[in-house]
């Protein structure tokens, strides 16, 4: 879920309307764009940018390291630890960890000594990673969505995805911040500020936004905090803060990864998937998380329709021949995006892509006002499921008692924003209601039927492409966020796949271009990012600048 605007259709100073469409949000010489411009001596890299020894480092790397002994999986997340040490909690302080694993130690520890006595499990053996704090994890950690209703909340048993990454033999070293309750609280909110969590910074310039509503694991990844970590979307927020912070980001479409022991806002749009520096370590990462579960009746829908390998579909080349659709009416709210997109245009054009442009969602802002409707009806519903089976420890145990915790801790939970979208959702009806399964069938045949597969269809198209979102606003919590635009939402609303690779850069700031295309197309749309990334190749670290560089 993502800031969706984050993940929830959060609108500040903007529509509605324009607020869900922010979608929340030929070689590299062909694609130069901005570079990163040279700071003043006001705007200097903060120290604790210098070179980290892992600093970029792939988990292919990372494995061959710890195949010829220049690495253990402890050593890794010792080097990880004091990254996090210097860069979240002291230096730049970026705040993107919300708690750290006791445990994350012993257990590399103990997948060490699993590897010399019985070889790697696979890829992500002894992998540190990190998950966002919506993932249950029954261990000694917390699962709060940032709130502190739910601070001490301890998972009776593990998330699907978790109890995955730990069979895949990742370490899972802490929790990442989020915008609390996946930004689905109030319309005025501010993307990655949570009550038990504070404010997470932009590590490309540390007043700017992060946004969300996975913010904390879009910056721990951007920043070399951590190889890789999970981020959850709703609509946006996977996709926007993996724009926002200039990493690859993956939207798995809907029952790809199950939804089971995440905190939800709502099943006919959840989903968990990749955040990580490079297509290669998304694709690794997807392959573990990917499964069906017998707790889940979406995942049967996968069935033979998932991999358990995604790396196989990384293909230099995948873009020769490719028909991409351009969904231009996601285009114009910012000049420089569009350069940016246009550049990205050419550079596909030039290793041998077929564009067809344009090539827009014929239902596109039909849905807007349906897909909130629907949220509202699934999140009461299923936050409240999810919270009368929680245990001792926590102090809400319905959506009703949440909003009056907040009301009684106003000072903690409410001093910049409130809660009315629990306040609409709390007032809904039963999934039973007639509103519900009106608005709920208007998005399905909309934004599919009518959607996506009318023009993907018509045009023959491979995928679609459109801007991800602009570079990152200043954060302001006294009036919230104010995104300027984006393209999350049809796939969003249809549950269908969305990656986000590095487009550029604006006066320093990454922006980020969208694939999306059909359901269960993970593997044509791997293979279209991977060859746009190895063609372009715009990821650059941040260098944690105290303030944009917005001098020409």
């Amino acid at each position: 879920m993502r800031s969706k605007k984050n993940d929830s259709p959060k609108r500040s100073g903007m529509k509605r309307r324009d607020f869900l469409q922010v979608g929340m949000l030929g070689g590299a010489a062909v694609l130069a764009g901005p570079a990163l411009r040279v700071s003043t001596s006001e705007e200097k890299p903060h120290p604790s940018s210098a070179p980290f020894e892992l600093e970029e480092v792939t988990i292919p790397q990372l494995q061959e390291g710890m195949k010829n002994g220049k690495y253990t999986s402890r050593s890794i997340s010792e080097l990880y630890l004091a990254r996090i040490d210097a860069i979240d909690k002291r230096g730049p302080s970026v705040n993107s960890i919300i708690e750290l694993n006791p445990d994350a130690l012993a257990i590399a520890d103990a997948l060490d000594k699993e590897r010399q006595a019985k070889g790697a499990r696979g890829p992500l053996h002894g992998i540190p990673l990190l998950l966002k704090d919506n993932i249950d994890t029954a261990d000694r950690m917390s699962t709060s969505a940032g709130s502190l209703a739910l601070a001490g909340s301890i998972a009776a048993r593990d998330s699907f995805v978790a109890r995955r990454l730990r069979k895949a033999g990742a370490v899972i070293l802490g929790k990442t911040n989020l915008s609390e309750w996946a930004n689905f609280r109030s319309t005025h909110s501010t993307s990655g500020w949570s009550g038990r969590g504070g404010q997470t910074k932009n590590p490309y310039a540390l007043d700017r936004n992060p946004c969300g509503s996975s913010s904390g694991s879009g910056v721990a990844v951007s920043a070399n905090l951590c190889a890789v970590a999970v981020g959850t979307e709703t609509d946006g927020s996977i996709v926007c803060p993996s724009c926002s912070n200039g990493i690859v980001g993956i939207k798995p479409t809907l029952g790809l990864v199950s939804r089971s022991g995440i905190i939800p806002i709502a099943h006919s749009q959840d989903t968990a998937g990749p955040m990580t520096r490079t297509v290669t370590d998304a694709a690794i990462l997807l392959g573990a998380l990917a499964g069906v579960d017998p707790n889940d009746a979406a995942t049967k829908a996968g069935g033979g329709r998932l991999h358990t390998d995604y790396t196989k579909f990384l293909d230099p080349n995948g873009l020769k021949g490719a028909r991409i659709g351009v969904a231009r009416k996601f285009f114009g709210f910012n000049d420089e995006v569009d350069k940016l997109m246009s550049d990205a245009i050419d550079s596909m054009k030039h290793v041998g892509a077929v564009i067809v442009d344009p090539a827009d969602i014929p239902t596109q802002g039909k849905f807007d006002d349906s897909e909130f409707e629907v949220l509202l009806f699934e999140f009461k519903a299923d936050l409240n499921k999810y919270l009368s089976g929680l245990g001792a420890n926590v102090k809400a145990r319905s959506l009703k008692d949440l909003i009056e915790y907040n009301e009684t801790n106003r000072a903690t939970e409410m001093p910049f924003f409130g809660q009315e979208i629990f306040l609409k959702a709390e007032a809904k009806g039963p999934l039973t209601s007639r509103e519900y399964k009106m608005a709920l069938a208007k998005n399905l045949r909309l934004s599919r039927s009518e959607g996506f597969d009318a023009v993907m269809n018509k045009r023959k198209l491979d995928a679609m492409i459109a801007p991800t979102g602009g570079p990152a606003w200043t954060t302001d919590l006294l009036n919230g966020d104010h995104f300027t635009g984006g393209s999350s939402s049809p796939a969003a609303v249809a549950g269908y796949p969305n990656i986000n690779v590095p487009v550029g850069f604006i006066h320093g700031l990454p922006v980020g271009i969208s694939f999306f295309g059909r359901a269960w197309s993970e593997p044509t749309l791997i293979k279209l990012a991977f060859a746009y990334e190895q063609a372009t190749k715009f990821r650059k670290p941040p260098q944690f600048l105290p303030t944009a560089n917005l001098r020409s």
